[in-house]
């Protein structure tokens, strides 16, 4: 049971603490516990209820007929708000929700219904990767468990696997080849799926080695496909002076090909890249580089 601070509701919930605090004394909607030093603290409970009664306040429910709900009229609700309002916050909010309760069901029909209104590629973009930013925030904080990370990662893992064999595969004449991987010791496969899906959804020929690839089999594998492209994403904390000698690596090693990097170490690093390295700050930069990319050929 993680503990949190006012501040710590504020950060991920929005709600600001002064709002909390007259919810607490005018409504008794919600009640801190505290410490043997009487120093008040949320747990997960409290953090749930708090993300529902933001969700049902936004919908236009008063704070004072949330009050009167109980907790499972409360889910209800939200559940028939969910289906009503497709605001990309929102939806942000409900993913959040469903993964402190480890909540499968509810994760997936809020995912599934997404992918019916933005499509995949629409509903990774606007919803996921904003989604998967708040989880980091919850990380950072210590609201969540490893055990959150995965059972959420998992399950978005696997709607992108079902949409990548799906994928129809066709030779296009002029389309380019793209090698992509992780380095070794670099779990964080997400980015990298999707990047997948979307390269093969422009009918460009794709080389997916996966996680953790020692660089001598890289160099195989370059040797025998000679690929244009090589994409690989850096998630996981890395020293700035390796983040340099990997990168300088993997441009020495294949001069002729363009390498692009993104990730969450990529999005503020300050390198001194070769010319055929290309850092991808965010998906959008990604997604404008292979469209301008497909538009030539």
């Amino acid at each position: 049971m993680s503990k949190f601070s006012i501040k710590d509701i504020e950060s991920v919930t929005g709600i600001k603490s002064h709002t909390l605090r007259v919810w607490e004394q005018r409504y008794g909607i919600i009640k801190p516990k505290r410490t043997e030093t009487n120093i008040r603290y949320y747990d997960d409970e409290d953090l749930r209820l708090v993300l529902n009664i933001s969700t049902l306040n936004n919908n236009g429910i008063k704070i004072s007929g949330i009050a009167k709900m109980t907790p499972e009229q409360i889910e209800k609700a939200v559940s028939k708000v969910s289906e009503t309002n497709k605001e990309h916050s929102h939806q942000v909010k409900l993913l959040v929700s469903s993964m402190l309760m480890l909540n499968e069901a509810g994760f997936n029909n809020i995912l599934s219904t997404n992918i019916l209104q933005l499509g995949l590629e629409g509903t990774m973009t606007q919803v996921i990767f904003p989604f998967m930013s708040e989880v980091g925030v919850l990380w950072q904080i210590g609201s969540i468990q490893p055990a959150h990370e995965h059972f959420i990662t998992n399950l978005i893992k696997q709607k992108l696997y079902v949409a990548i064999d799906g994928q129809v595969l066709k030779e296009e004449p002029g389309k380019e080849k793209f090698l992509l991987f992780l380095r070794e010791g670099e779990p964080h496969e997400l980015g990298l799926l999707f990047a997948n899906y979307m390269l093969r959804a422009r009918g460009h020929q794709v080389i997916y080695l996966g996680q953790s690839l020692p660089h001598s089999e890289l160099k195989e594998v370059f040797a025998f496909h000679s690929p244009g492209y090589v994409i690989t994403s850096l998630t996981s904390a890395i020293h700035p002076k390796d983040l340099d000698s990997f990168v300088t690596e993997l441009a020495f090693s294949w001069p002729e090909a363009t390498i692009l990097l993104f990730g969450k170490q990529i999005e503020n690093a300050e390198l001194k890249t070769p010319k055929n390295v290309q850092l991808m700050r965010d998906v959008s930069h990604f997604t404008s580089f292979i469209n301008q990319l497909s538009e030539k050929r």
